[in-house]
């Protein structure tokens, strides 16, 4: 034995580096005095442990000549490091736990968490708000008083956002997942281009099933009310593949919003959908009629708002939502194969789940079990859950056996991030971070967008039978449309008037679209096979065909 660790196979966790307890003082001062003369010649966790050891150092010196000083700095030190310890105690609690104490309820049916965050858990009270700590690896700068810490944590996992990730073994993962988030608090700054880009967004998600709803009253449609937040999120994911080099994305959903999906981002047009709804197509009503809109896949070709041009893909599902998901990954599988992309960069798988089918359905776990294999890794999928908070008539506590229904995604340690659909800001922001981060670890990750369905399993059902407390609840709930234009008037960025020109818009396009396909209806089928058939025909010829080639040619 030479001493040296092993390399650790593929698809494992490198080993962590071992506690300081486990290491005799005279190798620690060894380091330290390495690090004196150079601080980069150590890794990231050890010069994390000397700068506050360092600064220990100098607090405690300027508390000795500074009564001033010692009452402010002192204690933090003089409690033989006992203050600064249960500060890193706390941090690794928020980053941990701090999901639980997120407002991730847009019904508020749920009360966060915030028993195991409270200061008093750490031996810590409001006098020490002000007392002066090394941040470690929070970034802030050094020192930094208990209150800007606790700002910045709570900023991060505690608002509308709840973050699992403590749970991923691999460091250079999970140290990447937490300076990423906690650099932006988790709530960039968005600028006025940006909130009107995810406005008129909600506006088009909105007003496509305000419109349905009016104009085909009792059709079933499984529509996306309550989680229109889905659009924008689908949007960023699409906009920015480009820049990773992402030229098609695979999509695989149920029935929960996909007639919104196909229209606002594969671009199918209003006459082919209102053509089906119509039923003014027979080839259509043969073979089910409207029931089949919400089951038929569609394919396009998409240009972002940088010009790239993406190829969208949402295969056709049954009614045994997850199954189609599997089919996805074999065909994104297939495309990286076709296209030498080893590097499974090129070809996106996108799931879509519902929050009873992704728990209910051993089809998602042996969909994560094929992460890492070598013969069906596809570079990780993005899976991204509309989680209406109730399966068919089924409350959470008797559908899944965890704390979340995501909690089987922990199996390969995917990342989940939980979003509040209320705040379309903070669920684009993590669907752009989902995104990065499947394409830096090829790795799958979830987003888990909280929730409600304003109707029952489909428009036909009364909900409020078997959820009486929850419906009632949905009637007074406050769309999220309305919410957000009311943030946008209050900061200024539209007004009043610039939105209804905008709604109005929308539901014009829509009108017209309608009349048109009723003077006209559309053939409402994209054959995705189209390109490859060209020039072949069904008829057939006797007539013979020169099959020979000459010497040279063979």
């Amino acid at each position: 034995m030479d001493g040296t660790q092993p390399t650790p196979a593929a698809g494992f966790p490198a080993r962590q580096t071992p506690s300081v307890n486990s290491w005799n003082a005279e190798y620690i001062d060894q380091l330290y005095q390495v690090w004196l003369e150079d601080p980069q010649s150590l890794d990231a966790d050890w010069q994390a442990f000397f700068k506050g050891f360092d600064l220990g150092n100098r607090m405690a010196e300027s508390g000795a000549t500074s009564p001033d000083a010692k009452s402010n700095l002192g204690d933090s030190v003089e409690a033989g490091g006992n203050k600064q310890s249960r500060l890193s105690s706390m941090t690794n609690r928020y980053r941990s736990l701090g999901h639980r104490a997120a407002d991730l309820d847009p019904l508020g049916l749920r009360q966060p968490s915030i028993e195991d965050l409270r200061l008093q858990k750490f031996s810590f009270g409001e006098a020490d708000l002000d007392t002066l700590f090394d941040p470690g690896t929070v970034p802030l700068p050094r020192p930094a008083p208990l209150r800007d810490i606790l700002e910045l944590l709570r900023d991060t996992y505690c608002r509308t956002i709840g973050v699992e990730y403590m749970h991923v073994q691999d460091p250079e993962r999970r140290n990447w997942l937490q300076q990423r988030m906690e650099a932006d608090r988790n709530h960039p700054d968005y600028t006025a281009e940006q909130k009107l880009s995810i406005l008129r967004s909600l506006i088009e998600a909105d007003g496509f099933e305000n419109f349905l709803d009016r104009r085909y009253k009792g059709k079933k449609r499984f529509g996306l009310e309550g989680a229109e937040t889905l659009i924008p999120m689908l949007h960023e994911i699409v906009n920015h593949g480009p820049d990773f080099g992402v030229t098609e994305f695979l999509i695989g959903m149920a029935h929960r919003g996909r007639i919104n999906v196909l229209v606002n981002i594969l671009q199918k047009t209003y006459e082919q959908l209102f053509t089906e709804f119509e039923e003014a197509w027979i080839d259509d009503f043969l073979e089910g009629g409207g029931d089949v809109k919400y089951h038929r896949g569609f394919s396009t070709d998409t240009v972002t708002p940088s010009g790239e041009r993406v190829h969208l893909s949402l295969a056709a599902n049954p009614s045994h939502l997850e199954f189609g998901h599997s089919v996805v990954l074999g065909r994104v599988r297939a495309k990286q194969r076709l296209r030498n992309d080893t590097d499974r960069k090129s070809v996106v798988p996108l799931l879509i789940h519902g929050d009873a089918a992704f728990p209910g359905q051993g089809i998602v776990a042996e969909c994560f079990n094929m992460m890492n294999l070598d013969g069906y890794t596809v570079g990780g999928a993005i899976h991204l859950i509309i989680n209406n908070q109730v399966g068919f008539t089924t409350n959470p506590s008797d559908l899944f056996s965890g704390r979340y229904c995501t909690d089987i995604a922990k199996v390969v340690e995917a990342p989940i991030f939980h979003i509040n659909s209320n705040d379309p800001e903070a669920a684009v922001h993590m669907a752009r971070l989902a995104l990065d981060y499947r394409e830096k670890f090829k790795c799958d990750i979830v987003l888990d967008l909280w929730s409600y369905r304003k109707y029952g399993h489909n428009e036909g059902d009364e909900p409020a039978f078997t959820q009486p407390q929850l419906y009632e609840r949905i009637r007074n709930h406050k769309p999220i449309l309305n919410r957000y234009v009311e943030q946008l008037l209050e900061q200024g960025v539209i007004t009043q008037s610039q939105f209804d020109e905008l709604y109005q818009s929308v539901h014009n396009e829509m009108d017209q679209a309608q009349t048109r396909a009723k003077e006209a209806p559309v053939d409402p089928v994209i054959d995705p096979f189209r390109l490859q058939w060209v020039g072949l025909t069904e008829k057939y010829s006797d007539a013979a065909v020169n099959t020979t080639a000459s010497m040279e040619e063979l």
